[in-house]
């Protein structure tokens, strides 16, 4: 059974940075693409960035173009979201998920899921 455990997250300033983790364990996922998704209160889940593990294809939300970046570190099996120039519309509840269904965006597309971490962006 696949894993999925998100860490990095935290309370920063707007204009901040910070570097999520999405450690992968059970089964290798060469052939799968990892999301990030984000959920504000009383909002949907809805998609950020994601990699494709082995071709390292990425795809951006807009709104976070240019500020954020989503990575792979193979040796540890993780996947990361660096987030820099926070803004407090960035607060949310963010989430690390596997596909095997390509570069995909939509939540349902998704099989596996963490458990979400925390970020908080204050003004």
């Amino acid at each position: 059974q696949v894993q999925l455990v998100e860490s990095g997250g935290g309370l920063v300033q707007a204009g901040g940075s910070l570097r999520l983790s999405c450690a992968v364990s059970g089964r290798t996922l060469s052939s799968y693409s990892m999301g990030w998704f984000r959920q504000a209160p009383g909002k949907e889940r809805r998609f950020v960035a994601l990699i494709h593990w082995t071709d390292y294809t990425t795809l951006y939300q807009d709104s976070v173009k240019g500020r954020f970046t989503v990575g792979i570190h193979n040796a540890n099996n993780t996947v990361y979201l660096q987030m820099d120039s926070l803004k407090p519309e960035d607060t949310a509840v963010y989430y690390c998920a596997a596909t095997p269904r390509g570069a995909t965006i939509g939540v349902k597309e998704y099989e596996y899921w963490g458990q979400g971490t925390q970020v908080t962006v204050s003004s």
